[in-house]
């Protein structure tokens, strides 16, 4: 993996979630903005963003030509991902995704997918909230058999 970053202080606030899309659409692992200073106190944003190295490219012409910056700053980065496995947990509005991720052969982490809440909810009109309710609920009540 590589950490990519750079300094953004004149560029509009409206471009950085457009740019954020870009970079996820080709390829990047996670992409964050973290408000900084700069020389004479100038507000700015820290652009950063982790990718493996195969598309250190894409990102970078992206970087360059939908961004203010004038240079790119690469750090080599070692990442340690849990196993991850994938499930369905019925609701009572159907079946929504749950990522488990699993560490010395346990899970440890359990997310339900949030695109697949956020259907339910537009679907059924119901707050985000109520759905990851009841797919904790319906997780816990399999947990308990």
């Amino acid at each position: 993996m590589v950490k990519m970053e750079v300094n953004l202080d004149d560029i509009p606030g409206e471009w950085l979630g457009y740019v954020m899309d870009l970079l996820f659409e080709q390829g990047a692992n996670d992409v964050f903005y973290t408000p900084i200073y700069m020389k004479k106190n100038r507000p700015a944003t820290l652009l950063q963003l982790l990718c493996s190295q195969d598309n250190v490219r894409k990102m970078e012409d992206i970087l360059f030509r939908e961004t203010t910056t004038l240079g790119i700053r690469y750090y080599p980065v070692t990442v340690h991902r849990l196993e991850r496995q994938f499930r369905k947990v019925l609701t009572q509005w159907g079946p929504i995704t749950v990522k488990e991720g699993i560490y010395k052969g346990e899970i440890v982490q359990r997310s339900p997918e949030f695109e697949d809440c956020k259907k339910v909810a537009d679907v059924y009109q119901l707050p985000i909230k109520k759905v990851y309710e009841q797919v904790w609920k319906q997780i816990n009540n399999q947990m308990d058999q």
